[in-house]
């Protein structure tokens, strides 16, 4: 099985791959991690996101995508993966469809996480105020301010995909606002019926 989660910043979606992936023995595959290994690594697509990397650019999706393809032909995907944070644009949407379609491959599922952005600031602010409490750090990007910055950029690049995988019959909704647990008997329960289907 191959699926992607989609939903807003703070919406659950690293938890959430985590818990299908330790479910379904899928690996959980997440842009970022894939190209620290990949230039940690120094294949040729890895040591050309290290130049970019180094001088602050950012990757195109040339090369996010040819990281994904050197990562999907690993053992660990034969049987399927988890895409976390990709992707992002419509243009990558495209691109990842031809890349699949090269491979002999599809998209199976794409789960988006409804959430309702007032209440998101407010879980992450109270979030903050715990970690704080309890005499931890907080991330420097996980405040009321930075999320807003980050659903705004949301809402321009990567919201169109809803339309996009709904177009293509692939869209399943969770209501992404339950406790964490809830939201991952509802994933878990999506995700069974597809397998039978």
């Amino acid at each position: 099985m191959i699926l992607i989660l989609l939903g807003p910043p703070g919406a659950g979606k690293g938890t959430q791959s985590q818990l299908i992936s330790e479910r379904l023995g899928l690996p959980q595959l997440s842009t970022g991690d894939m190209l620290r290994a990949a230039v940690k690594a120094g294949t040729p697509v890895g040591l050309k996101a290290k130049k970019i990397m180094e001088v602050g650019g950012l990757v195109s999706d040339e090369i996010v995508i040819g990281i994904i393809a050197d990562r999907i032909s690993e053992p660990d995907c034969a049987k399927g993966f988890i895409l976390d944070g990709f992707p992002r644009t419509l243009a990558q949407a495209d691109a990842l469809d031809e890349l699949l379609k090269s491979k002999g491959r599809h998209l199976d599922v794409v789960v988006e996480l409804k959430v309702d952005d007032t209440k998101l600031i407010e879980r992450i602010e109270c979030r903050a105020r715990e970690t704080l409490a309890a005499g931890g750090t907080v991330r420097a990007d996980d405040n009321a301010e930075a999320l807003k910055t980050r659903l705004i950029a949301y809402y321009r690049e990567t919201a169109p995909l809803i339309g996009y995988y709904y177009a293509h019959r692939l869209l399943k909704s969770v209501d992404g606002m339950k406790p964490i647990p809830e939201v991952s008997r509802l994933v878990g329960e999506l995700l069974d019926q597809f397998q039978h289907a």
